[in-house]
């Protein structure tokens, strides 16, 4: 229904911004990273859910597009519904997230408020599965970035990759990302950042 809110940032508290567009005051719910992007009386722009429930209608708003993507994503989880969402994206930043994700590192999941060891297993379970299906780019021994000789471990492409689509990037944008970052010397966590920063270049 909305694909995203622009307007005066008109009111800030924990978990929620009011985004007043034409005189119009949208409450979303959203995560302290994104809080930190807003400041009250300046211009924002939040890229939207609206959750529909039969007793009521909620608007979510996040700062990018990556961190709804992560936002639907972990919703999609059994058990997982949005305040629980929210909650474990407030513990970090969408690309340390998403890396711990396909890391499998439940620790980083259970610093969420309110999140256990079940929910975080629930969480890496079943999104790894997700992108298990098809995720992975080049395999073993193959050289990437057009002329290079360099071989790159087949581990790293496929989870640096799978950390990207978790946030909704194409296969397509994830090679060009990637393409020229020196993979073999860097770590999985340096190489997701690098990425992310071409990315979000205009």
């Amino acid at each position: 229904m909305f694909y995203y809110l622009s307007g005066t940032v008109a009111h800030i508290e924990p978990y929620l911004a009011v985004i007043d567009c034409g005189g119009v005051g949208y409450a979303c719910r959203t995560t302290s990273y994104t809080l930190s992007a807003l400041k009250k009386g300046d211009k924002g722009k939040l890229f939207t859910h609206l959750n529909v429930r039969e007793d009521a209608m909620e608007l979510y708003g996040f700062a990018t597009q990556e961190e709804l993507n992560l936002f639907q994503q972990l919703i999609s989880v059994s058990g997982v519904g949005p305040k629980a969402a929210l909650s474990i994206l407030s513990a970090s930043t969408p690309a340390n997230l998403a890396l711990s994700i396909i890391t499998g590192d439940e620790k980083a999941l259970t610093c969420a408020q309110g999140v256990g060891k079940k929910i975080a297993q629930r969480v890496i379970l079943e999104l790894k599965d997700k992108l298990a299906k098809g995720q992975t780019i080049g395999g073993a021994g193959e050289s990437y970035g057009g002329t290079g000789v360099t071989v790159i471990p087949e581990n790293k492409l496929s989870e640096a990759s799978a950390a990207l689509a978790v946030l909704g990037y194409t296969q397509g944008e994830i090679n060009l990302a990637l393409k020229g970052i020196d993979l073999d010397s860097l770590t999985l966590e340096q190489i997701i950042k690098q990425a992310l920063k071409k990315m979000m270049k205009p």
